[in-house]
């Protein structure tokens, strides 16, 4: 057993241990699952369910972490991190985790915030005047695109919390989609085309109206470089990572991180088609992007995570205000505006609705997904996934390598093998 206030680092061939390393951990504490409420047995399904998959060649591997009452229940990884290779996964794998770069940035949004330097009321433009004056399209699904004038500008809170009509340019095929630039992962654009291309797009919905996923945490952080004078990158480490000890979180693989990284399947196991995750690649970025950039490793977004679950402290350091953590974690779309996150994201999750940042469960029913009146999630496109639970006092983590359909299927079963296993 690694020694307490370490992280260990093993996977499994079949059942044969690996070797194991030890990884300094300056957060969390290892306890036995038994003295934190879970039945070990119990929570061996998780790594039955793994392997199962793994086997059956749904995915290559994974990394589990679990925490409750501030201490480390589970972390482990099962599989391969590179199955081509026959590379075992080890827990302190790194995984492009995509759009759980969002989370993040809206912390460091949440930051300037409490600096007073921006207002969760201020016009976007105030910031990026690229932006000032767009249109809103009159029909989203007309190959004719055609705009009125906005209503109102959109502000800092409409980007947080997903209101502000952007959207991304692969989630439609009309006029109005084809309008967007492409994704900021691709490099294809610098940082000021990309603003340009962006301020001449049609917003899909008046600003305020509507939940649509888009581009609006890429927004977030380019405020944040507007206001700090800082690349995104930097002021993420500066101001959250290196204080919670994140070392191994990035916008790229580093000599560090790169021989640790977690490899896709070539192709997807249902489709057939061929799997493409961003760093995998190769391609450096030709702007961080907010809306999903980053590499990190489970360990890594578990002391995030738990940040989140203590109020804003992690690490003995106050990272954010508690009652800032408490707006960020309530929802703010309410019952007016139109909330299309099972719509166009995932059908599981119905019941949620959306905070500063994160998907939050309003009730205990509705969804098909195992869950918590309060708890709040998200998610990215490559297969990684967080929730905390505050009633149970819980974070999980799972660095799963599903970027095709699969992964929607696993946001459901790492919540019920998980959950199943609470005893107490």
């Amino acid at each position: 057993m690694a020694p307490p206030g370490s992280f260990r680092r093993y996977a499994r061939e079949g059942d044969k241990p690996m070797p194991s390393v030890s990884i300094p951990n300056t957060v969390l504490q290892r306890a036995a699952p038994a003295e934190l409420g879970f039945d070990v047995g119990r929570l061996g399904r998780i790594r039955e369910a793994i392997d199962r998959d793994v086997a059956a060649g749904l995915i290559p591997g994974a990394v589990i972490g679990i925490a409750r009452h501030g201490k480390i229940a589970l972390l482990e990884g099962y599989g391969f991190r590179d199955k081509t290779a026959g590379t075992p996964m080890w827990a302190d794998a790194v995984f492009s985790i995509a759009s759980m770069t969002k989370p993040m940035v809206s912390v460091g949004i949440m930051m300037l915030a409490e600096e007073g330097r921006l207002l969760l009321g201020d016009p976007v433009s105030k910031f990026l005047p690229q932006l000032a004056g767009m249109k809103v399209a009159k029909s989203i699904t007309s190959d004719t695109l055609e705009t009125v004038p906005a209503e109102r500008e959109m502000t800092v809170q409409d980007l947080l919390r997903h209101t502000s009509g952007l959207t991304y340019q692969n989630r439609g095929t009309s006029a109005a989609y084809r309008a967007y630039p492409v994704h900021g992962t691709s490099a294809a654009l610098s940082k000021d085309d990309f603003l340009v291309q962006l301020g001449k797009a049609p917003l899909l919905f008046q600003p305020g109206t509507t939940w649509e996923y888009g581009l609006s945490t890429d927004i977030l952080g380019f405020i944040i470089e507007a206001v700090s004078g800082q690349r995104l990158g930097a002021f993420l480490s500066e101001r959250l990572w290196q204080p919670l000890g994140m070392a191994d979180t990035g916008f790229e693989l580093t000599d560090h991180t790169r021989e640790r990284y977690a490899r896709a399947l070539p192709k997807d196991p249902l489709t057939g088609d061929p799997l493409v995750v961003h760093h995998a690649t190769g391609k450096v970025s030709k702007w961080e992007s907010g809306g999903g950039g980053c590499v990190s490793t489970v360990a890594d977004y578990l002391r995030f995570s738990q940040m989140l679950l203590d109020g804003g402290v992690g690490n003995g350091q106050c990272i954010l205000g508690r009652k800032t953590i408490a707006l960020m974690t309530s929802d703010h779309l309410g019952d007016k505006i139109v909330n299309r996150l099972t719509q166009t994201m995932d059908p599981a999750f119905a019941g949620y609705g959306f905070g500063l940042g994160f998907a939050v469960r309003k009730e205990q029913g509705l969804s098909a997904a195992n869950g918590t009146a309060g708890d709040y999630y998200w998610s990215g496109v490559y297969g990684t996934y967080f929730w905390n639970d505050p009633t149970e006092r819980m974070t999980v983590v799972a660095g799963i390598v599903a970027p095709g359909p699969l992964r929607l299927r696993y946001r459901q079963l790492i919540r019920s093998l998980v959950l199943q296993a609470i005893v107490d």
